[in-house]
């Protein structure tokens, strides 16, 4: 049976930082299915970064330049702090990888050389799915809770409709197709206007590429 193709304007985005050939060749091998940008460290990353928001970021230690990913986390942190990073090294000790993955500007998972590509493969997919804007949500919700907010509160309304957009980019990555706007107004319980609203601000955040809707592209009236 023929392998189903996911749509090109669904694929998530990665951005590797590495500027070893063969490690791309294999990087290239194991994220077949995303969308990859590579650069060779952190200054080009940066650079990226104006003007692309990844969905992960998979970044080599010991880059071009004398450049050590560990060290620089902060700058990547700074600028897209919601991403999900994954450090790969064969160079950094036990005490190196738990300073990586501490404190506020840690990288969610270290990976240790030679890559096993099944790890890499199954750490990206929980990094996307799980990390990311969807950990952001939990944690905003949680305050949410703590601060006992009420439904109808501008900041409730703010983490609904990321949480919506969180789940309506799962689904679309999963299945590849074109949104369907009636069905999913009725399931999120919410207008057409709003759902189409939500396929902007995921267009505009380049999680998704306007060709998958296009009317879409062009931010809906206010309702």
């Amino acid at each position: 049976m023929a392998a189903e193709l996911k749509s090109e304007r669904t694929i998530a985005s990665i951005l590797i930082v590495e500027d070893d050939p063969q490690q791309l060749r294999l990087y290239a091998k194991a994220l077949r299915g995303y969308r990859l940008t590579c650069v060779a460290n952190v200054t080009a990353a940066l650079k990226i970064l104006e003007s692309h928001i990844p969905d992960v970021i998979l970044l080599d230690n010991v880059l071009a330049g004398g450049e050590r990913g560990a060290q620089l986390l902060p700058r990547l942190k700074q600028r897209a702090a919601h991403v999900p990073i994954l450090i790969v090294s064969g160079t950094l000790d036990i005490r190196a990888q738990l300073k990586a993955l501490q404190g506020p500007h840690s990288a969610h998972y270290v990976i240790e050389k030679p890559v096993d590509l099944d790890e890499l493969e199954a750490t990206v997919k929980t990094a996307l799915e799980e990390c990311g804007l969807g950990e952001t949500i939990l944690v905003l919700e949680s305050l949410e809770q703590a601060e006992k907010i009420e439904s109808n509160e501008p900041e409730r309304r703010f983490v609904e409709r990321l949480a919506r957009q969180h789940a309506i980019l799962k689904r679309l990555r999963e299945t590849g197709a074109k949104p369907n706007i009636s069905h999913l107004a009725q399931e999120y319980a919410v207008s057409r206007k709003t759902i189409l609203r939500d396929l902007h601000d995921l267009i505009q955040r380049g999680q998704l590429d306007a060709a998958i809707y296009p009317e879409a592209k062009a931010e809906p009236a206010e309702e």
